[in-house]
């Protein structure tokens, strides 16, 4: 009869009914999910260690003016044999100590000539202590007559960063998701995987904030290591 729908086409329109109910469901929920995939925050981790020097090196600079060439460098010379006698006395080896550079310029003082020999040596070793030792006792340089130009000055390096980068970089990473972690609570969400990682740089610097290498700046074998990591985190 017209006016009545069959049975089956009743049940072809209920069943499409429900398949586009259920296709705009599905697709509603996975739009959010795919939002919620996407949720992510960017914190940064921080890791400190502090290391010893294992590595001391001190370069000494000296000169010596006269009116003749020879004059001159016979007093770098005699300067150079107490040097070397001053560190043979702390216990060094002879090879500890090594030339680094000379340099020699003449000028005219009211029409006098006058030449000027400069003799640089450095000291490089890894016994710390026994470096240490001399910088306390520099100034028997001075009693022996050796004048220390601006610029001597011994300077520390820890050289092992290598061994340490691996549980420095974990720690760092503990420390970000520790952050993430405050973050998410305060946003109600949890903290998933990692989404990326930039590890950043390591810095070593003077633990009591001192520089080396120049007069009056006394340097230290204290160091601290630091690394900054950033690190994008999952919100779910």
């Amino acid at each position: 009869m017209r006016g009545f729908a069959t049975p089956r086409l009743i049940v072809s329109s209920v069943i499409l009914a429900a398949g586009m109910i259920a296709g705009g469901y599905m697709l509603g929920d996975g739009l959010k999910r795919a939002h919620r995939a996407d949720r992510a925050v960017t914190v940064r981790g921080l890791a400190e260690r502090e290391v010893t020097a294992d590595l001391a090196t001190w370069t000494i600079t000296y000169s010596a003016t006269a009116g003749d060439l020879s004059s001159a460098q016979a007093s770098v010379d005699h300067d150079t044999t107490q040097i070397r006698a001053f560190f043979r006395e702390l216990g060094f080896p002879a090879d500890a100590l090594q030339p680094t550079g000379v340099n020699v310029s003449q000028y005219k003082d009211n029409g006098v000539p006058n030449f000027t020999v400069r003799q640089r040596v450095t000291l490089r070793t890894h016994d710390i202590k026994r470096a240490e030792d001399a910088v306390r006792r520099q100034f028997d340089l001075v009693r022996r007559g050796v004048i220390l130009e601006e610029g001597s000055g011994m300077s520390y390096t820890f050289t092992k960063l290598n061994d340490i980068k691996p549980d420095m970089v974990a720690a760092a990473t503990k420390d970000a998701r520790a952050a993430a972690e405050l973050f998410a609570k305060d946003s109600g969400a949890e903290v998933g995987a990692i989404k990326s990682a930039t590890q950043g740089y390591f810095s070593i610097d003077a633990r009591d904030g001192d520089s080396g290498g120049g007069w009056g700046v006394s340097d230290t074998p204290y160091k601290k290591v630091r690394v900054v990591t950033t690190i994008d985190f999952y919100l779910k």
